[in-house]
């Protein structure tokens, strides 16, 4: 499929692609308003763009699109949808050991506790332990600091998501 194929979509088909990028439905609205794209950079820009003017609602939807890193169970059920495109994302939790999923587990429930929604990782390419390393770091940090440390995360998430998706529009 082509670009000019994906702006020729219909709305369901279109938007259950984009919810494989982002489950904000503000942002996947945003963006289908934005159609067409003249081309992949467009595309991208107006991903950044629309993102950055969404409110906190939008953003704690958004990652409650995301399964717990290092949650298996939690992995199955919420990469259901997006199982294609988000393939390999957290591969590397396959391989840690029991103490360090232990570790992520624990701190991803302090996690959850003290800011209100889980922890927000672009995993690819981060190893458990250097997962486990970020969230250590960023646990002291206060709402406001986290939930832009974690809106920024969700939107390089994004954006390696749509560049999977463009790359099987070709």
């Amino acid at each position: 499929m082509t670009l000019d194929e994906f702006n020729q979509l219909s709305k369901i088909k279109s938007e259950k692609l984009l919810m494989q990028c982002c489950t904000s439905t503000a942002w996947v609205d945003k963006m289908l308003a934005s159609r067409p794209f003249d081309d992949k950079q467009q595309l991208f820009d107006t991903a950044d763009t629309v993102w950055s003017g969404l409110k906190e609602f939008d953003y704690l939807q958004a990652f409650e699109g995301h399964p717990k890193i290092g949650d298996v169970n939690s992995l199955r059920e919420k990469y259901a949808n997006t199982k294609e495109i988000a393939s390999g994302e957290q591969q590397s939790v396959n391989d840690a050991s029991e103490n360090i999923l232990f570790d992520l587990a624990k701190y991803n429930d302090e996690y959850l506790s003290k800011f209100g929604f889980i922890f927000i990782v672009c995993a690819t390419g981060k190893s458990a332990s250097e997962m486990l390393t970020i969230l250590h770091a960023r646990l002291p940090n206060d709402r406001k600091i986290e939930l832009s440390n974690a809106a920024e995360e969700q939107r390089k998430i994004f954006q390696i998501r749509l560049a999977k998706l463009i790359k099987d529009l070709q």
